[in-house]
Order: C-alpha cells, then sequence, then structure tokens
C-alpha cells in the first residue's frame, strides 16, 4: 500500500518549480515526455526557464524548448529538484 502513496499522476507534476538541490532555480515543468510503450519518463520540458537555465548548454527539443532528462530528478515535493551534476 506504501507504494500506491509514492504513485505521481503527470498532471501534479506539470507546473512545479525546478530547482537544483543547491537551491538554483531552474523554471516550471511544462510538459513531461515519456516512452509510451514502456511508460519510462525520459525529458521535462522547462517552462519559463530562467536566465542561468538559459545560459546552460541543455538539450532542446525541435521546437527549442530546454529539456531536462528525469533521470536527474532527486525528489519531487513542493518542488521538483534535480542533480544538476546529471545535466551538464
Amino acid at each position: 500500500m506504501a507504494e500506491e502513496e509514492n504513485k505521481k499522476f503527470s498532471k501534479q507534476l506539470i507546473g512545479k518549480t525546478i530547482v537544483s538541490k543547491t537551491g538554483k532555480r531552474f523554471g516550471e515543468v511544462s510538459d513531461i515526455i515519456f516512452e509510451t510503450k514502456s511508460g519510462e519518463l525520459i525529458h521535462m520540458v522547462v517552462g519559463n526557464p530562467t536566465s542561468y537555465t538559459e545560459k546552460l548548454e541543455l538539450e532542446k527539443d525541435k521546437q527549442g524548448r530546454i529539456l531536462i532528462p528525469f533521470s536527474a530528478v532527486i525528489a519531487v515535493g513542493d518542488f521538483m529538484v534535480i542533480a544538476e551534476e546529471d545535466i551538464i
């Protein structure tokens, strides 16, 4: 039963502020990219990126939106916390 409580729906993640574990703000989760067959989460699309995020040479999609690999996520609560060293 405890596993059920840890599940999050994508609509609960959209709009969360993305911050590094050192407190740097990256923007907000505007979309999530996942593998349709396996359901594996691949990337978060960064909405309203901060000037700090813009300066980093992060991966972008065909529309030019900044992507952060979902593997960099270390915690989800009030914020989406990422390990910055995993994305640069």
